[in-house]
């Protein structure tokens, strides 16, 4: 395997071992700690953004002293120790602590995203990005249908080991490429890196930067808003209570993700066609408003409309990133967008729980749909996204994957 092709598996694997519970927390906290407060489960998702985002700086300054996968092999190896551990936690609140724990260790696993863009070519930004977009939608797929039904045949401990297999299965990726000798050291490559101090940024660059992150910050929130309560939605919407039913409503956006792919594949449309940042931010905002009619197809509607919407957007805001930093600080300014990206997590999964508690879930949906067309109505009069998407480079596609 090439090292591309065995980040993008193990980029898999993170994202599957993610989505086992991302869905299901409510009924999870239910049956194992009998807790039913919704502002528990928000504030749980939340303290999960939180560890992230405090933990990824911390990650990518350390790895400018130590090559990026031999980090990953420590980190890895931490979270799935403390995952097992949590398969005996006894109260809820020892769960929270070994958890939050496991999810400041696996944080390290998000660098290998600027890891592998330092190795590519400029112009195979985009395919690349689009290539570990469509892994994650497919590994949200699978988690979320093996952990609902994991959680309904062989109840939550049983997805908690399904997630530690996850974390081991990375762990080994890790031992794989570096005694493979496939991991590319970059450190010494760059002129042994650690020893020089990074490069400010120009005044221009800094304000590109914050304005992507605002934005980021506000599409992840209202992406993110209706993600912690969809399953207890729409079984109590439906009345279909087949959990591994609602896995796979739940991962409808990552089916979509992948049939945008294969479009995109197919007939090669013009950039700016498919893709355009304000058609599809609209199209986000009518497919949260249609979840929110009582309507079984309207929901699955919507939810197609919501998936294409944040297949796109979400490919276009990350490459941006690439064409606003440089290489030598890709980890650092992955660092920032990422911290603003968690922040949007936390605020949606607060937000989140304190909203369904105080007006019902079906609000949530329409203000993630306000959410949307503030996002389009901000970059279009201070960042404007596509215009740093003016044709200049052709993007490869994913058959050079692997």
């Amino acid at each position: 395997m090439t090292l591309r092709m065995t980040i993008l598996i193990m980029s898999a694997f993170g994202v599957i071992s993610d989505s086992i519970l991302i869905a299901f927390y409510p009924q999870f906290f239910r049956e194992r700690y009998g807790i039913t407060s919704t502002v528990h489960v928000g504030a749980y998702i939340a303290a999960i953004s939180i560890a992230v985002m405090c933990m990824l700086p911390v990650w990518a300054r350390i790895a400018r002293r130590i090559e990026t996968m031999r980090l990953l092999v420590y980190t890895q190896f931490a979270a799935a120790i403390f995952c097992v551990f949590s398969a005996w936690a006894p109260t809820a609140w020892s769960y929270w602590l070994l958890t939050m724990i496991m999810f400041m260790t696996k944080a390290s696993y998000l660098l290998m995203f600027p890891y592998l863009m330092r190795l590519e070519k400029p112009q195979n930004h985009s395919m690349v990005i689009g290539a570990l977009s469509v892994v994650v939608h497919i590994g949200a797929i699978f988690g979320a249908t093996i952990g609902g039904l994991g959680l309904q045949q062989y109840g939550p401990v049983f997805c908690i080991w399904l997630m530690a297999a996850g974390d081991f299965a990375q762990l080994g990726l890790c031992l794989y490429l570096l005694y493979s000798g496939k991991a590319t050291p970059v450190l010494s490559r760059d002129e042994k890196a650690t020893s020089l101090p990074l490069p400010k940024r120009s005044p221009q660059a800094l304000s590109a930067l914050l304005k992507l992150s605002l934005l980021m910050l506000l599409f992840d929130f209202s992406a993110y808003l209706v993600r912690p309560f969809f399953s207890v939605y729409w079984e109590n919407t439906t009345g279909l209570t087949n959990q591994m039913l609602t896995g796979l409503i739940f991962a409808i956006p990552g089916i979509v993700a992948l049939i945008a792919l294969s479009v995109k594949r197919r007939y090669s449309p013009p950039p700016g066609l498919l893709d355009h940042t304000l058609g599809n931010l609209l199209i986000g905002a009518l497919g949260l408003m249609l979840q929110a009619t009582p309507s079984l197809w309207l929901i699955v509607l919507g939810r197609c409309l919501y998936g294409w919407a944040l297949y796109q957007v979400t490919v276009k805001l990350e490459v941006t990133l690439f064409k606003v930093s440089s290489p030598e600080v890709y980890a650092r300014d992955f660092g920032v967008t990422n911290f603003f990206q968690n922040l949007g997590v936390l605020l949606s999964s607060f937000g989140a729980g304190y909203l369904v508690s105080l007006i019902g879930i079906p609000a949530s949906f329409v203000i993630a749909a306000i959410g949307m067309l503030l996002t389009a109505v901000i970059d279009r009069l201070s960042f404007g996204i596509d215009l740093h998407h003016l044709p200049s480079s052709k993007s490869g596609d994913l058959k050079n994957v692997a």
